[in-house]
């Protein structure tokens, strides 16, 4: 027979499920359920703890339990249903809430004047210190006059658009496809932007190099591990030359290192380990790692470039997030943020493993996909005449969530047959069955229904 304190936590979910109880709604007390349930305080006690350890229910001091937000049962159909190639925020049953939780209660408790004040615009110090031990191991060599806090990597790549750079010149160089977030603030803020085609075997080094000498290049935007999409990863080789063409020609590089904690492979050094002294501004994310809500990551730059940056942080938001910098620096003294990517490693190391393997097993001849070790972007490469637009709609209807790259390029340069899978969040048992709709999905937009004997309904 089940404990009392399960059942109760049984009720209050499916009414919370059904609508019986919605959002901000006050629970029974814990004498009334005492009563009903003919057992203890403690046990309603216990029930009600497990629910706030689940995030259903929350407590306020001196008035009682409320329900948190709408539930939705683990056996709910739509849910079950979905394949979700397209989100590309961390596995939420890895992220490390709990551990962070914690973090920040002491933070509050050990920090509480610097925490609630203003505070130094460049970035909480004992954050920067932990930093500078933090990234020493991703082979990046640096003092903290010259790291930044920023609220997340897309604030750095935004100011560094618009900012004037030491060299003097004008116009920004990205590969292509790239982060979309990057093109986005390229575009908004009306920069004059080139492209430079990247491939699953890299880019063509004298291409780069005729671009860097002849379109007055103040930095070159690159994203050298798990590229997004493409999931490319640099050789060192190409990185060290990549930086010599940089020095050669008087061109900055802006490096987003975002996964770097995922790659397996400990000798891959980062372009920043080729030139440490302010050719390349190094830019590490806690978003994809960790905690996107935390909106936190830091860029380490030049030091001529410092005053300039520090007046361009000052004027989009002062500081970033106190309470994050305090929560973040005590999670890297205590040593959970390293055993935290260890675990995380070998999570998406795997799941990866897992979608190269289906689309060998599934995908129809004719369709390509690149091959990175670890991150959390594939790129499919769909047939001649099979557009990405197209497969996402009809996916969409066989409740597969995958991401059209066209979104990836800027105009001149977009290409409408790369879809991009992510990793990050779908669960791994539903891998197999994900490819095998995209493989229907192909073979139908072919005009090749036969060839399978299961076809998505939807699209007959």
């Amino acid at each position: 027979m089940a404990a009392k304190y399960a059942m109760i936590m049984s009720e209050i979910k499916e009414q919370v499920a059904n609508g019986t109880l919605g959002p901000g709604s006050k629970l029974p007390s814990v004498r009334m359920l005492s009563d009903r349930f003919s057992c203890s305080k403690n046990t309603v006690m216990q029930a009600y703890s497990e629910l706030e350890r689940e995030h259903l229910i929350y407590a306020v001091p001196k008035s009682g339990y409320y329900v948190v937000n709408e539930y939705r049962s683990p056996h709910d159909e739509h849910a079950n249903k979905k394949v979700d190639f397209l989100s590309a925020g961390p596995d939420q049953k890895a992220m490390p809430c709990i551990e962070f939780q914690h973090c920040i209660n002491q933070a509050i408790d050990l920090y509480k004047e610097e925490l609630f004040n203003y505070s130094d615009r460049q970035g909480f110090y004992s954050l920067r210190l932990q930093l500078i031990k933090y990234l020493q191991n991703l082979q990046v060599f640096t003092d903290p006059e010259r790291l930044f806090i920023v609220s997340g990597a897309q604030q750095a790549l935004h100011m560094l658009v618009s900012m004037p750079f030491p060299n003097g010149k004008r116009n920004i160089l990205m590969e292509q496809p790239t982060y979309f977030g990057f093109i986005e603030a390229a575009l908004l803020q009306k920069a004059t932007a080139f492209g430079i085609e990247l491939t699953t075997e890299g880019l063509d080094l004298d291409l780069l190099a005729y671009m860097f000498r002849n379109n007055d290049i103040k930095f070159f935007y690159t994203v050298p591990r798990f590229h997004n999409p493409l999931g490319h990863s640099y050789t060192n080789e190409a990185k060290k030359r990549i930086v010599q063409l940089a020095q050669k020609y008087d061109v900055y590089i802006v490096e987003d290192d975002y996964l770097g904690d995922l790659d397996p492979n400990p000798k891959h050094a980062p372009m920043f380990s080729y030139d440490p002294s302010g050719r390349v501004i190094y830019i590490k994310s806690f978003s994809k790692v960790m905690l996107p809500g935390l909106r936190l990551a830091t860029a380490v730059l030049p030091k001529l470039m410092l005053h300039t940056f520090l007046r361009y942080k000052f004027s989009a938001d002062f500081n970033s997030s106190a309470l994050s910098q305090g929560a973040l620096d005590i999670y890297l003294k205590s040593g959970m943020f390293q055993g935290h990517v260890k675990r995380i490693r070998k999570v998406y190391q795997r799941k990866m493993k897992l979608l190269q393997e289906a689309c060998d097993l599934h995908l129809p001849s004719g369709t390509f996909i690149s091959r990175p070790s670890s991150g959390f972007y594939l790129t499919v490469f769909l047939p001649e005449h099979v557009k990405a637009g197209r497969m996402v709609d009809l996916l969409l209807r066989e409740h597969v969530h995958a991401d059209d790259a066209v979104r990836m390029f800027l105009p001149e340069y977009r290409r409408e047959n790369m879809l991009r899978l992510s990793i990050s969040q779908v669960n791994e048992e539903q891998i197999g069955s994900g490819v095998e709709q995209i493989a229907r999905c192909i073979a139908f937009l072919q005009g090749k229904r036969d060839l399978f004997h299961s076809r998505p309904s939807s699209l007959l």
